[in-house]
């Protein structure tokens, strides 16, 4: 099985990147919080990897860091929950966030994952609560950068809703530059940001 893998960004794209270890593209799947992480292409990259088997082959997903992958595994671990449903949970909701809503039972925050209804919610609540109370996923999530504020980012997905581009994409972009940043942004600075990563999308 592969663990990990270090090479050379080949591409990249918000849902999975190539990276060429001794000649070799290895195709990764990623989730948003990697994504907006990754160095510029052609450099080295360090990845932390589950493989997981598949009838027809085998299936990559990569992670900076090791609670990311961890998660990861819990999340895997829960009946329904595949490895692209799992990417999509730790593309909406940073490890500490999640760690938050299952801990108080946030079903809502849950339930802004694309694909998750309020009855897998439930389901993610109940299997993981335990299992975090028993085994914490390290203990990086508690010193947690200063957030934006709540209102700046309410009226930078408005703002930028009205610009023509999708709720739910406007959603993740402004969530994750939020989180990837150590100071709380400017609305201006904020959508400039976002806007920047949402043109490279398209």
């Amino acid at each position: 099985m592969i663990a990990g893998l270090t090479g050379r960004l080949i591409t990249k794209s918000p849902s999975c990147l190539i990276l060429d270890v001794h000649g070799v593209g290895y195709e990764v799947f990623i989730p948003l919080s990697t994504y907006f992480a990754l160095p510029d292409l052609h450099e080295t990259l360090s990845l932390h990897v589950h493989t997981q088997l598949r009838e027809n082959g085998i299936q990559l997903f990569g992670f900076l860091t090791p609670q990311e992958k961890e998660a990861f595994l819990l999340l895997t671990a829960i009946s329904g929950v595949g490895g692209k449903l799992a990417l999509s949970i730790l593309s909406t909701l940073s490890v500490p966030d999640l760690i938050t809503a299952i801990q108080a039972n946030d079903l809502t925050a849950l339930t802004t994952v694309p694909g998750i209804g309020k009855k897998s919610a439930s389901r993610i609540v109940l299997e993981l609560k335990d299992k975090l109370a028993r085994h914490p996923l390290g203990s990086d999530h508690s010193a947690s950068p200063a957030s934006t504020p709540p209102e700046v980012i309410d009226d930078a997905i408005s703002a930028l809703t009205n610009l023509g581009y999708r709720a739910r994409e406007v959603t993740l972009t402004v969530t994750q530059i939020s989180r990837r940043h150590r100071t709380p942004l400017a609305l201006p600075d904020l959508i400039r940001e976002a806007l920047k990563d949402l043109s490279a999308r398209r």
